[in-house]
């Protein structure tokens, strides 16, 4: 147990002096609240936002239930990166995350319950899932908050909460140890922007220490559908043209969809390894893509106890294989399918691992690195 003076590293305290409003290219801003901290207990924080804006999302939060000392800078970022995923998702669907990036993703199939969802999301790692933050793009029930409660779990947000599950969210004789979760509202995000051409509602921006700040504009997918994925074709210049030789099932084709916008909000170097609606586990952060690769299939094989295949589930990439040691290192495992940028001098080589694996690759014409 740390010492009382180490203790005090992770008090909530905010020892910042934040104005009431600030003016940032040209908008204002009005502060919402001081947070519990920013990134590390020791930096103070506080949360803004745009005082012309309509249709606000994380703007206009709703804290149903505050827990201990409210919320951190890494709680808004956790929902910002699930909304961010459960957005491009049409069925219910649920994302776990930590440390701003998903532990866990599933969507309904066929009529799963929601509290299901949960529990497949849950499960995809249910030790990084420990003292995660949970979204949901649908109202959560009263099965939902059960299941919900049986674990440590910092917030859940989600845009509603039927009767029976803030009940039980507040049913500290039953679940003594979850008496801190955090409860949060959020309007409905369905129609925030999603793909190439929809309006934006600002610029992402990176804030270095002198000062300095990048613009960029916000990631936008060209991918609406599995009928925007291409089956991988390559022509090089020795060897010639080369073509997928399988194409993908069409249960592959929507787990290869799931698993391309989760993917979206996955630390890079990012891959997702997915099946039946349900990530199976993540690779994340990576410096290389075969680490990433390699990453996902150990969390992947250790949560199925050392069964020796991945038999059927389907990998993303967010950016295309410089080599094909990554999809032989996959398809080794049992992944029968994979979506990538493509654009590689490379990917005659990726696609001809697949063929020689039978195993089917799609193209998503676009990288979907995120540096958060």
């Amino acid at each position: 147990m740390p010492s009382d003076d180490l203790k005090g590293m992770y008090r909530s305290r905010n020892e910042g002096d934040f104005p009431a409003s600030i003016d940032v290219m040209g908008r204002s801003y009005q502060k919402i609240e001081d947070l519990r901290y920013g990134t590390n207990p020791h930096q103070p924080a506080a949360f803004y936002r745009p005082t012309d804006g309509q249709n606000l999302v994380l703007g206009a939060y709703e804290l149903l239930k505050t827990g201990k000392s409210g919320l951190s800078q890494t709680n808004i970022e956790d929902m910002h990166h699930a909304v961010g995923i459960l957005k491009y998702l049409n069925v219910p669907a649920c994302a776990v995350m930590k440390h701003c990036n998903p532990s866990g993703v599933a969507m309904q199939v066929e009529s799963m319950p929601l509290a299901t969802v949960y529990e497949r999301a849950r499960d995809a790692d249910a030790q990084a899932a420990f003292g995660s933050v949970v979204v949901f793009n649908r109202t959560v029930d009263a099965d939902t908050a059960d299941a919900i409660m049986q674990t440590i779990v910092e917030g859940v947000a989600a845009p509603g909460f039927d009767d029976a599950a803030m009940e039980a969210f507040l049913n500290f004789d039953k679940y003594r140890r979850n008496k801190e979760i955090r409860i949060i509202k959020l309007p409905d995000y369905s129609k925030l922007p999603k793909f190439i051409g929809d309006p934006s509602a600002g610029y992402e921006t990176k804030v270095f220490d002198d000062g300095s700040i990048v613009l960029a504009q916000p990631y936008l997918s060209r991918v609406k559908s599995v009928k925007d994925l291409v089956p991988a074709y390559n022509v090089h210049k020795t060897h010639g043209r080369i073509d997928i030789a399988r194409p993908a099932t069409l249960r592959e084709l929507d787990d290869l969809l799931f698993a391309w916008y989760v993917n979206i909000h996955v630390r890079s170097n990012g891959c997702v390894i997915a099946h039946h609606g349900q990530t199976l586990a993540v690779g994340t952060g990576e410096q290389d893509r075969v680490g990433a690769v390699e990453q996902a299939i150990v969390k992947a094989k250790s949560k199925y106890k050392g069964e020796e295949s991945l038999e059927g589930a389907v990998l993303s990439s967010d950016g295309f294989f410089p080599f094909r040691d990554a999809v032989d290192a996959a398809t080794r495992a049992g992944i029968s399918a994979f979506v990538q940028p493509g654009g590689s001098v490379n990917d005659y080589d990726a696609i001809a691992a697949c063929n020689e694996a039978s195993a089917a690759m799609v193209f998503s014409m676009e990288r979907c690195f995120s540096h958060h």
